[in-house]
């Protein structure tokens, strides 16, 4: 089969199609061929190797050849011991936790990262919405606790994980504030944001409005930053960030909560959460995933550079 391989840690130009053998199928296993796939920025940092909690899969040289969680496909072939799926089922799921694999004509998953496609759902949307729409989910509704109502500011909201969010934070009832650079207002608008804001021109930690719960998929801010933005029993949540960020929300978070009653948390992502209810929104009409663009297999590495631009207005797709 067909597939994208690296064999040490660097820029998009360490990525290559190469011919391999297909992945071995276990007794727990599902072996599906691969329709699309899509790049997220847990991709970026397991090729680039840093921030180096992701050499986790390899200190000095990556641990999986074949880079790619989020996937969309039909099952080939199912292990014995494998109930949930036949051959012939179109599925879609993050493989970040059975081996990665995704950018590839084949990949090997476990029956619980696989999730079956909603119908009327094409392949490159449901490639698309695994971990973005996941995170999306579990930030605002589970973390953050988003009621109708709220007023919610997504920080980064431009991008995969925020016209996710901005779509699932509406249809909660939420009034929704955007925030990315000047290209991607009219995404966030197109999303459902009811207010977008520029961060190239206006700084809206320092406006004087406040919010509710500030989903942060950017994090280049200080705490004290965001929770000058945080009403009084507001929440703010963050879905990564550099080490440095993280150890501040997790040092001065606790802080700022007991001073200020405002809570900061640090989300421990849950790979493949709740994809059921990601598919009864689609279905609902309330959740459509944005994408960018489309790039064959064998331009991978163009796609990761494009990524890599952050210019990218909603998700970058694969198409095998």
């Amino acid at each position: 089969m067909k597939a994208i391989v690296y064999d040490r840690y660097g820029s998009p130009d360490v990525l290559r199609l190469e011919e391999i053998p297909k992945p071995e199928l276990g007794d727990d296993d599902v072996l599906v061929r691969v329709h699309a796939a899509s790049v997220n920025s847990w991709d970026w940092d397991l090729v680039t190797g840093t921030p180096v909690l992701f050499r986790f899969w390899g200190l000095l040289r990556p641990k999986h050849r074949v880079p790619g969680a989020d996937i969309a496909g039909r099952v080939e072939a199912v292990g014995k011991n494998v109930t949930r799926f036949r051959p012939g089922d179109e599925v879609f799921g993050d493989l970040c936790q059975c081996g990665w694999g995704g950018f590839a004509e084949y990949a090997r998953a476990r029956e619980s990262a696989l999730t079956p496609k909603p119908a009327g759902m094409t392949f490159e949307q449901a490639a698309a919405l695994p971990q973005a729409g996941a995170m999306a989910l579990q930030g605002l509704r589970d973390e953050g606790g988003l009621r109708p109502a709220q007023k919610v500011l997504i920080n980064g909201a431009g991008g995969g994980v925020g016209t996710f969010a901005i779509q699932i934070a509406a249809s909660l009832g939420a009034e929704v504030t955007g925030v990315d650079r000047t290209e991607k207002l009219e995404t966030m608008r197109s999303a459902g944001a009811a207010e977008v804001i520029d961060y190239t021109q206006e700084d809206f930690t320092a406006g004087g409005k406040t919010y509710d719960l500030i989903l942060d998929v950017a994090a280049h801010r200080s705490m004290f930053d965001y929770a000058r933005a945080l009403n009084r029993g507001g929440t703010y949540v963050m879905l990564g960030g550099s080490i440095g960020r993280i150890l501040q929300v997790l040092l001065v978070g606790p802080w700022i909560a007991r001073s200020e009653q405002k809570k900061m948390r640090l989300m421990p992502a849950k790979a493949n959460h709740d994809l059921a209810a990601l598919g009864e929104l689609f279905h609902a009409g309330k959740l459509s995933p944005v994408i960018d663009r489309c790039f064959p297999l064998s331009e991978v590495p163009d796609a990761f550079r494009y990524f890599g631009e952050g210019r990218a207005r909603g998700k970058i797709v694969i198409t095998v």
